[in-house]
């Protein structure tokens, strides 16, 4: 049973960080072709690409939560 919940802690975090990190890293090539562009609205383009990176982290730290509360019950 233990090999089981290890199987799963393996599978939620590893699954549960692919997505966010294949978003974060196409929010970030997006923001840098918007930059150059248009330079002139780096401060725009800065924060919106921030709070996008924020909400795409959220996603993976709920993916932590979720393989800790497996390994440990």
């Amino acid at each position: 049973m233990e090999e089981l919940k290890t199987i799963g802690v393996a599978l939620a975090i590893g699954l549960g960080a692919i997505g966010p990190g294949i978003g974060i890293g196409i929010i970030g090539g997006k923001a840098m072709e918007a930059l150059g562009r248009n330079p002139d609205a780096e401060s725009v383009i800065r924060t919106n690409m921030i709070l996008a990176i924020a909400f795409a982290e959220a996603v993976s730290i709920y993916a932590l939560v979720i393989s800790l509360i497996i390994k440990f019950t």
